[in-house]
């Protein structure tokens, strides 16, 4: 078996890490690349009949060389500071990007202003013409945007004040979670290591890390309600002055999807929840307590768990994608080989895990802090599904990569759920079968009512930040609330501080960074039903479905490839059905197992 290193190399991308001479050549060539689209966007007018292509062309052609270029300074960026917090080279690299991306929606917000004022009927015959046609969706989706914008002039002012504003905040808490650490039987770990510690097979471990927890967020809970409500105070003034009423308009527009939509899903998924308090019931049986805490969800059964070594999760990995997916074989094969993925567990790494791309380059980076566990072979295999997705857009237009977080969340759950059934089905006796079936269902608790829990919470806090600064007590309050509704009162014990250690609160991309994984969860599902149905004969099926998933609805996307109608509850309940099943396997062999054992 090759020897896979657990760190990444960056310098295939730019060597020299943060001070590199590379980047710095690179960044400066981008921005002569930025100022040459803009003059091409000062001089262009807005075409008065369909035959005037060329100059638009033109146009596209650099913005879309201009957007590859600066997502690949982007993705760098953040892989350097996300592997060492410390490094303020990389922080400022960031706030470069920022503002870069900042000149850059500018020049595209002239350039959608320009496009406002072509005829609508010469608009739909233009975006109908063989040069334009392959990005026709996402032009007249830019198009439509700009109808409901404030005049250029504002939403140019809004962009530049976001870098130190909105963005600011954004950065501020990634620099005081950097600095954060958690000790633990006299050691010191990061945020990130102490997060792993909080599925330790040991109770009285979890409770004491889950109790520092809380103190060291706690402690510095006061600065998490400044960045916090002032990323919500931004975004809300934002949509005042647009007009929008509604906080939700934002995310699902970003996700190309209906409200009708979200409301199908969280409906049908509450009307299955009831199935899993029977579940939690069994499950505290295992762990020797009447009720399960927030922080016994996620523990294994009992007190031991199995373990992989990164080697051989890395080959678990790759031998069960090819059951179902050679090419996503050979692609994850390929992306440990060339070391595309950070996985050493060290102090100083940010928390949790991501995926980030570079379409210039044409490669991917995959970031996570692998300690052995289940988890972190489901999370790995998760990231990669995130960078297959990205490799089968490679040779297409850069304006169709720009697929929403609730489709990209379909080919990483895809890859997650082939590994969490292959570790099921490769259970070398009942024992083992349980251990992992529970932890393939934590996978759905964790969408169905831990992120169900961040969307309720978003919903009460956005509601009540438009009257004023919400308070850290208030906060902890609507957590707790939102916990107790998500996990319809099951526990005995919440996790007041989430809205403060929970990153996704507070990234300055979209408000409501939830309900698109479960949105992406459940959709796979569907998917991967029929993919283990097909076998490798629907990979090119896939790849299809994967390549649409920048350039049409959701909606549109669900009837093409699968015939479904997303609106109505039916398609999500026959995902959910899937879920009950693991659910009630789990039941009957947990029962006969307790009785063997004497539990």
């Amino acid at each position: 078996m090759e020897e896979y290193k657990l760190t990444w190399d960056l310098n295939s991308i730019f060597s020299g890490g943060s001070h590199s001479k590379e980047l710095e050549d690179y960044v400066k060539n981008l921005q002569e690349r930025m100022e040459q689209l803009r003059g091409l966007v000062d001089r262009f007018t807005y075409p008065m009949n369909p035959e005037q292509t060329k100059d638009l062309m033109e146009i596209i052609d650099h913005s879309q060389d201009v957007i590859k270029r600066l997502r690949e300074f982007g993705a760098f960026s953040s892989c350097l500071s996300a592997q060492d917090v410390e490094d303020k080279q990389a922080q400022k690299w960031v706030t470069r990007r920022s503002e870069m991306a900042a000149r850059y929606q500018n020049i595209q917000l002239e350039l959608d202003q320009k496009l406002l004022q072509t005829d609508d009927n010469i608009w739909k015959s233009l975006i109908s013409e063989p040069e334009i046609r392959e990005v026709a969706f996402i032009l007249d989706e830019r198009r439509e945007k700009a109808k409901e914008k404030l005049a250029i002039e504002i939403e140019s002012i809004i962009n530049n004040l976001a870098v130190d504003g909105y963005h600011g905040w954004g950065q501020m808490y990634d620099a005081i979670v950097g600095k954060m650490t958690l000790t633990l039987d006299g050691k010191e770990l990061s945020m990130g290591q102490a997060s792993n510690r909080m599925t330790d097979g040991n109770r009285e471990v979890r409770q004491e890390v889950f109790k520092k927890w809380q103190e060291v967020w706690s402690t510095q809970a006061d600065l998490f309600t400044e960045t916090l409500n002032h990323l919500a105070g931004f975004r809300l003034h934002t949509y005042k002055h647009r007009g929008w009423e509604n906080p939700l308009k934002e995310p699902l527009s970003y996700n190309r999807m209906s409200e009708d939509t979200l409301n199908a899903m969280w409906t049908a998924i509450n009307k299955y929840k009831s199935d899993y308090l029977e579940y939690f019931d069994e499950k505290a049986k295992w762990l020797g307590v009447e009720k399960l805490s927030i922080f016994d969800v996620n523990a294994p059964i009992g007190k031991t768990e199995k373990k992989m070594d990164y080697q051989t999760g890395a080959q678990f990995i790759i031998d069960h994608f090819r059951t179902i997916s050679p090419l996503l074989a050979d692609f994850t094969e390929m992306a440990f080989e060339k070391s595309w993925i950070e996985a050493e567990d060290r102090p100083g790494k940010r928390p949790g895990g991501f995926c980030t791309s570079f379409p210039h380059s044409q490669e991917t980076r995959i970031f996570m802090t692998y300690s052995g566990t289940l988890s972190n072979v489901a999370t790995l295999a998760h990231e990669l599904g995130h960078a297959y997705h990205q490799h089968v857009m490679n040779e297409m237009p850069i304006f169709n990569q720009g697929y929403a977080m609730n489709v990209a969340e379909t080919a990483s759950t895809f890859a997650e759920m082939i590994v969490s059934d292959a570790a099921v089905n490769n259970a070398s006796d009942d024992r083992e079968r349980l251990i992992l079936l529970e932890d393939k269902i934590q996978r759905s608790v964790a969408f169905f009512m831990n992120i169900h829990s961040r969307f309720l919470f978003e919903t009460s806090f956005y509601e009540e930040r438009k009257h004023g600064a919400v308070s850290t007590e208030r906060l902890n309050e609507l957590m707790v609330e939102a916990q107790r509704e998500a996990y319809k009162n099951s526990l005995e014990e919440y996790d007041p501080t989430f809205w403060a250690s929970k990153l996704h609160f507070h990234i300055t991309g979209v408000p409501f960074y939830n309900f698109p994984y479960t949105f992406g969860y459940l959709f796979s599902l569907g998917i991967y039903a029929i993919a283990v149905k097909e076998g490798t004969s629907f990979e090119s099926r896939y790849i299809s479905l994967l390549q649409d998933t920048g350039r049409m609805t959701v909606e549109e996307l669900a009837e093409k490839h699968l015939g479904a109608d997303l609106e109505k509850t039916e398609f999500w309940e026959e995902a959910l059905k899937l879920c009950m099943k693991d659910v009630t396997e789990f039941m009957e062999l947990s029962r006969r197992l307790r009785t063997e054992e004497g539990v």
